[in-house]
């Protein structure tokens, strides 16, 4: 569940910071996805100390989950900026790219890449 770890990682980042709050049902709308896959990440993530979901079923990210969540964003945000910007991809093309390769990335090729752009 690596890659759709982090990819249910980064949408409840990004959720909260559009929304405030976060539910399954938000999660599920965003990915479109059905609910009980949701369900099934979302016991996953907590088992694993990700998040944790109060009696109401909000979802926070823990310590752990929002370190994880914004190393994720980073890299989407980072490679996103490299694409459009250097690469001269288009935007929607870019973003969706990012979102594949964020996940895949070395940590030595990423540094390069956010060295690459800070140099620029």
């Amino acid at each position: 569940m690596y890659e759709s770890r982090e990819m249910y990682l980064e949408t409840i980042l990004v959720l909260m910071k559009r929304k405030g709050q976060v539910r399954s049902i938000d999660i599920a709308r965003e990915l479109n996805f059905s609910k009980p896959s949701v369900s099934r990440a979302v016991g996953i993530l907590k088992e694993d100390d990700f998040i944790s979901v109060d009696a109401d079923g909000f979802i926070e990210l823990t310590e752990k989950g929002q370190k994880k969540a914004h190393d994720i964003y980073e890299k989407h945000k980072v490679l996103t900026t490299f694409l459009t910007d250097i690469i001269k991809v288009a935007p929607e093309t870019a973003e969706e790219d990012a979102c594949r390769i964020e996940h895949v990335i070395s940590d030595d090729t990423f540094r390069g890449i956010k060295k690459y752009l800070s140099d620029k």
